[in-house]
């Protein structure tokens, strides 16, 4: 498969003149895509009756349908079809959508997706230096342009809060930029709170990424930060979660990323967020659209194709839209003339669109690989090809041969601080409730609606941390559920009904070396095996999927009142207002580390 970087033929001169001859019409185009509406990310407008002339995989022009008269190039009739830029997804994690990044390519291709940049902090947070370069390895073979935003906050905080299996320090941050040219800017800014006070390491971090012209990506909560946070040099966020703080990011200069999820999970914020443009007048050139997180699942049915059209949904015009998906986000990375646009000397990286921008081809690089919404034996040749991670990360699950899952039973009458969980499940709510001395944990789960939650550190740092907290309308009704991709450190989190289970569930993940699971009666009934890293599999995308519909039919058997995704961020301290980590509960953004429960 071609990965082609911008005119990469050497001499450069070749390619350049080879592309000046076939526009000008002294040669042959080796492929003309005839017959299509244009849309044009650069106009913003759609151009009837024209064809494409491609050549070495670029575009060299676009002219009026008909007017090549040549017999060696390959035609292509796109019948009236709409021929766009291949889209360009500039925040996502490939981790998220729990398969290798060569797996992720063949849902991205389906979806018209040819450019992404993800920020692979989860693998960095499991294996250090060494997981983010095998995640760039396996990037490298896969059919898709990929890119990294380099993970800059890992761990998500200090080691007093949580126990992570790596530690990107400002100088690793530096050997990362220089070793690999994939690294085109720094990956999101998570702890926003000591960025806006000004954390020396915090800042030296951001500073490896200035002093080397790259962007600093970023990830904020309230309005109350963002002049701090572009003040410390962030210039662009995907957490722009409603109209006010999208219109402040905007005025502070920051570029902001759209993210579009599917309605039941935490992370659908693009019809809010994108009133600053539909209702406040604001301009749509600093906005792109961005997916973020993703399953396997979600990643075929929600891609950026989905994305995109929920804001023509939300009143932009499809032609706005599309650039939203495509040539901003190239933009905003210093790609806009390579990619995401139809202009002459761009990457061949095209989709042809039905006229609800459903895509129904892709080329990428000016191949052929889905056709008529399937993959082409040329993809699933270049799928079947996959790198595979080192040893190393088979083997990130340590765990000692003893847990205790659950907290003593209080036997006297104490608050408790509990966790309570609410859609769409990003933030957590810290409830203070009163537990009166009783004669089983039942008593209290009937009463107060709780069930038990823990957090196993699972890197082998610790002599066995484990954190018992309670979970407040999370209306597990029975057995347990787990996850090793719990948020950002991506220790075991566990929660359940009775510690029986909750064994059941830590021990099926160990045998797997991760993994997401439900069990009840001491039986797992679903689980997606993720045994690279704890977080990824090493099956293609579509059996993914298929075991992500089964676990989630069974987590909302079992009851749970937000998504497994929701579920794995209950350990993210970095978000309020109550979290739990292999160190115990953590106020956010006090960053202070509660007792489970204090005299009443």
């Amino acid at each position: 498969m071609s990965k082609l970087t911008r005119f990469s033929v050497s001499p450069l001169s070749e390619m350049t003149r080879k592309l000046a001859d076939v526009a000008h019409g002294r040669e042959d185009p080796d492929l003309v895509i005839t017959g299509a509406r244009v849309l044009s990310t650069y106009s913003e407008r759609t151009i009837e009756d024209r064809e494409i002339w491609l050549s070495g995989g670029r575009i060299a022009a676009v002219r009026k349908a008909g007017s090549y008269k040549g017999r060696r190039a390959t035609l292509y009739d796109a019948r009236g079809g709409i021929i766009a830029p291949g889209l360009v997804d500039p925040h996502l994690h490939i981790e998220s959508s729990m398969v290798t990044a060569c797996a992720y390519a063949e849902a991205a291709l389906l979806n018209g997706t040819t450019t992404i940049f993800c920020d692979s902090h989860e693998i960095g947070n499991v294996m250090d230096v060494a997981g983010v370069e095998a995640m760039l390895e396996d990037a490298r073979r896969a059919p898709l342009s990929i890119y990294l935003t380099v993970p800059s906050t890992v761990p998500a905080t200090s080691a007093d809060m949580e126990t992570a299996g790596g530690d990107l320090t400002p100088d690793k941050i530096a050997q990362i930029f220089d070793k690999w040219p994939e690294a085109m800017a720094l990956g999101e800014k998570m702890d926003f709170v000591p960025v806006a006070m000004s954390d020396e390491r915090s800042h030296a971090i951001i500073a490896e990424s200035l002093k080397r012209g790259r962007p600093v990506s970023g990830h904020v909560y309230g309005r109350e930060f963002v002049a701090a946070y572009a003040a410390a040099g962030v210039t662009d966020t995907h957490e722009a979660i409603d109209r006010e703080i999208a219109n402040d990011l905007l005025e502070a200069g920051v570029w902001i990323f759209l993210r579009g999820g599917p309605p039941t999970t935490p992370w659908h914020s693009l019809p809010e967020a994108i009133k600053a443009i539909t209702e406040l007048g604001a301009s749509h050139k600093r906005v792109a659209v961005c997916t973020d997180d993703r399953d396997a699942d979600d990643l075929l049915m929600f891609g950026q194709d989905w994305v995109t059209r929920q804001a023509v949904k939300a009143g932009m015009t499809p032609e706005q839209a599309w650039s939203m998906g495509s040539l901003h986000g190239a933009t905003r990375f210093g790609l806009g003339d390579e990619i995401g646009g139809l202009g002459g000397g761009r990457r061949a990286d095209l989709v042809l669109l039905d006229d609800t921008l459903q895509p129904v081809n892709t080329w990428y690089g000016g191949e052929l690989v889905v056709e008529d919404r399937r993959i082409t034996p040329l993809l699933d040749e270049a799928l079947s090809d996959r790198w595979r991670y080192p040893d190393a990360a088979y083997h990130t699950v340590k765990l000692p041969e003893e847990v205790k899952l659950i907290p003593d039973l209080p036997t006297e009458r104490v608050k408790a601080h509990c966790i309570r969980t609410e859609l769409p499940g990003i933030t957590a709510v810290h409830d203070v409730i009163e537990l009166e001395p009783a004669n089983d944990w039942q008593t209290h789960f009937d009463k107060h609606g709780l069930c038990f939650v823990a957090v196993v550190e699972r890197h082998g740092k610790s002599s066995g941390n484990v954190a018992h907290g309670l979970l407040s309308e999370f209306t597990l009704k029975r057995g347990a559920v787990a996850s090793s991709v719990g948020h950002d450190s991506h220790n075991i989190i566990l929660a359940g009904t009775n510690e029986a289970d909750m064994q059941v569930a830590l021990r099926a993940i160990e045998d797997t070396q991760g993994g997401v699971c439900v069990v009840a009666d001491g039986k797992v009934r679903a689980m997606v095996e993720l045994p690279i890293a704890g977080l990824l599999s090493e099956k293609r995308v579509h059996e993914v999927a298929d075991e992500v519909r089964a676990l989630k039919l069974e987590w909302q058997e079992a009851g749970c009142a937000i998504p497994y995704m929701g579920f794995n961020l209950i350990p993210l301290s970095v978000i309020p207002e109550i979290r739990i980590t292999d160190k115990g509960l953590v106020l956010v953004p006090e960053m202070e580390i509660a007792e489970l429960f204090e005299p009443a």
